[in-house]
């Protein structure tokens, strides 16, 4: 994914392809590049999350051994 995407954003459109595919908005001919976008949306998403998780570990660890030290 080439493009500057915040969480946000990609979930924005996650959430609305979600949304157009509940409702049957998507025509046949547009499904699967819609599917294939949420894919990429969604692995997007997992990374950001895991890369957010491991950053906020780091800093908790750093507070902890100020509090040892």
């Amino acid at each position: 994914m080439e493009e500057k995407l915040t969480y946000e954003q990609a979930w924005n459109e996650l959430t609305a392809i979600s949304k157009e595919i509940e409702n049957e908005t998507i025509s046949v001919d547009e499904l699967a590049a819609k599917v294939k976008r949420a894919s990429e949306l969604i692995t997007f998403c997992q990374g950001r999350l895991k890369a957010t998780e491991t950053e906020v570990g780091k800093i908790i660890d750093g507070m902890e051994n100020q509090k040892e030290g």
